[in-house]
């Protein structure tokens, strides 16, 4: 599992192990970390030009420290203060005794446009709002001159909590965090600025206490996943039901049904008015077409793909929110499904919107969704009781309790924006609830499944693509 913790969780660890140690050791460390990865993006150290943007505080001191060290190995250093009177004294120092110089803003255009590699130390990770006019300005241009990027700790003018960017921010090539992962670096839209992520330990360790977000990996998924034993048959691996499709929208019904059968489940049943469409693809599909609960005992639901909005629609919703099993309920069961009905279940509930339905369901824009992912999935569970699945550039699950971390998908890719891909992840996801996942496991696990297949389908991809390329994605 990736973990990344608050700026108020980083900073009493650090606090707490700065307490333990002699001074100055933790920006030591901080600085042979960035200092390494610089001189690999560099390749050749002795010789090259490297300027660090240095502000105030201890990230303009780690990104001094760092440019001393490779000072000493030949490289040309030049440090631009945005602020002299406030630069970090022993770092500064040091970079002048490896023989690096400090220049200001007023004479920088020369060093930048010669520099093969640029430290970003302009603000650390308490820093808010987007980067001053002439730190902008400074960064425009480095990317004039294409050097590379190396952000510290994270890039300058994101939000290091939420992956908000409110201004202009730093586009880095690399990112070298420390300690831990932050928040912002793992959401988007600061994900997409922070390039290649490196993580340094510094010794923070158990003092970092409980994450606010996770991501998982291949490990975490595959211990997660069902596998039948000898006693399996179709029924004790779980059976999902699926209310989707309509006459106008029966490939809906198809592909929701193609995530269900990859899902691991034992069978699929389906509800409604795809059923011809659905065993012209899927002979194995139980298919009914009356309400829901005449289809037969289900382990788990899924609801809303195609459905449309008619009053059968709305009656099928009410339905499966009526039962007593984990529901999933996706796309037009959004936004027939009552709020007080999802509040009123006992069984787990998940919901998978994505940015406009979240933006409907809060009262909210989607601009101001999209800019705020993390507070947007955390107030759609809480005001829900369920776990919310928000898709996409960055897809995050938030469980119903604010103690629990938001998990982040690692996988993706922007193919993934095709008609009825959201339909493959709530079958998906829904199989697995029927195989007795836990709401947040069987939606992150989900999530990561789908995402892994889209990137080993070759783009342009479809839908039913990334259905048939699940199984290559399912960890052995």
């Amino acid at each position: 599992m990736r973990y990344a913790h608050t700026v108020q969780a980083v900073r009493d660890a650090e606090d707490a192990l700065m307490a333990r140690l002699p001074e100055g050791v933790l920006m030591q460390r901080a600085a042979a970390g960035l200092a390494a990865v610089g001189a690999e993006v560099l390749g050749r150290v002795y010789g090259s030009r490297v300027v660090v943007l240095a502000g105030s505080g201890s990230n303009g001191g780690d990104a001094l420290y760092a440019g001393a060290r490779l000072a000493r190995r030949g490289a040309a250093v030049t440090a631009v203060l945005l602020s002299p009177e406030r630069a970090h004294t022993a770092g500064l120092a040091a970079l002048r005794a490896a023989g690096g110089r400090a220049v200001g803003t007023e004479d920088a255009a020369a060093p930048i446009a010669r520099a093969h590699l640029v430290y970003d130390g302009i603000v650390g990770i308490g820093g808010k709002g987007g980067l001053r006019p002439q730190a902008a300005d400074l960064m425009r241009a480095v990317y004039d001159a294409r050097a590379a990027v190396v952000a510290v700790d994270l890039p300058s003018g994101v939000d290091a909590d939420t992956g908000e960017v409110a201004g202009d921010a730093v586009r880095a090539d690399v990112t070298v965090t420390f300690g831990t992962y932050k928040p912002g670096l793992l959401i988007d839209p600061a994900a997409g600025l922070a390039g290649a992520l490196r993580l340094i330990d510094i010794g923070l360790g158990d003092d970092l206490g409980v994450p606010a977000v996770e991501a998982l990996q291949n490990a975490d998924v595959a211990a997660m996943l069902p596998r039948p034993g000898g006693e399996s048959d179709k029924y004790r691996r779980g059976v999902v039901g699926i209310v989707a499709g309509s006459d106008r929208y029966p490939g809906a019904a198809v592909l929701a049904v193609s995530g269900a059968i990859r899902g691991g489940a034992g069978a699929v049943r389906y509800v409604g008015g795809g059923g011809a469409a659905v065993l012209a693809r899927h002979p194995e599909t139980l298919v009914s077409t009356g309400s829901p609960h005449a289809a037969g005992r289900v382990q788990a639901w899924v609801v809303g793909p195609g459905l449309g909005d008619s009053a059968a629609a709305r009656t099928a919703v009410e339905e499966v929110l009526a039962s007593d099993v984990p529901v999933l309920v996706d796309a037009d069961g959004l936004r027939l499904m009552s709020r007080d009905a999802v509040l009123a279940r006992n069984a787990a509930t998940v919901l998978t919107p994505h940015a406009g339905e979240a933006a409907a369901l809060l009262g909210r824009p989607r601009e101001a969704v999209e800019a705020s992912r993390l507070d947007a999935v955390r107030a759609l569970a809480g005001a829900y009781g369920a776990t919310v699945l928000l898709k996409g550039s960055t897809t995050l699950v938030a469980s119903p309790s604010a103690l629990e971390p938001v998990r982040v998908n690692p996988t993706g890719t922007a193919w993934l924006a095709t008609a009825g891909s959201g339909d493959v992840l709530s079958g998906l996801a829904g199989s697995l609830l029927a195989a007795a996942l836990p709401a947040a496991d069987a939606a992150s696990a989900a999530a990561y499944l789908h995402g892994l297949a889209a990137r080993l389908t070759p783009p342009p991809l479809t839908a039913l693509d990334v259905a048939t390329t699940l199984p290559s994605a399912w960890p052995l």
